[in-house]
């Protein structure tokens, strides 16, 4: 599983985020590789998986943001057994860490409002050992680049990334990747 993520990643470093069903076929229409599924429920989901993985795409599901599904160890498992993402985003510690033992790719979302969530963040990621972080914003190029070098576990940048420039800096910081629900970006 890692090796088909860095192996998309390297192909092509920006990541389709949907937060809207209807910005799918968008998605998969173009060349990203990857897809960020932050929407989702128990009744649609598992259809929404199969139509991203039919256009040989890899599907990572944010588990905190889906309707129905309890964020426990029944969820993940019944995920991982029956919907079969690519592997999850998660914000949560404790779902990092029972993923990782379901051998499940793991990202871990950080939100880095301040100083102290920065710390915070770092050492939840010594806990967990998520396979990657992702950032968010994603528009702070010092911090991908002391969250890198302080943890050695690849960045994603996201969050309020809006254009070219933006995607390059994130990159030359040190990201492997870029997750944006702006369609222009997926395009670049």
């Amino acid at each position: 599983m890692e090796k088909i993520f860095y192996t998309s990643i390297q192909n092509n470093p920006i990541i389709a985020a949907i937060h809207d069903i209807d910005n799918l076929d968008s998605a998969i229409n173009t060349d990203c590789e990857i897809i960020f599924l932050l929407t989702g429920n128990i009744f649609n989901l598992r259809d929404v998986v199969e139509k991203i993985k039919s256009k040989d795409k890899e599907v990572y599901i944010h588990v905190d943001l889906l309707e129905g599904f309890s964020r426990d160890l029944i969820a993940l498992k019944y995920i991982h057994e029956n919907i079969r993402p690519s592997g999850i985003i998660t914000t949560k510690l404790n779902l990092v860490k029972i993923a990782k033992e379901m051998d499940l790719f793991t990202i871990q979302r950080l939100f880095i409002l301040d100083s102290q969530a920065l710390e915070t963040g770092i050492k939840s990621i010594h806990m967990a050992k998520p396979n990657a972080v992702e950032i968010l914003p994603g528009i702070m190029p010092k911090i991908i680049k002391k969250v890198y070098n302080e943890t050695n576990i690849p960045v994603i940048a996201g969050g309020l990334i809006q254009d070219k420039e933006d995607v390059i800096e994130s990159l030359k910081a040190g990201a492997i990747g870029i997750s944006s629900s702006c369609k222009d970006i997926w395009n670049l």
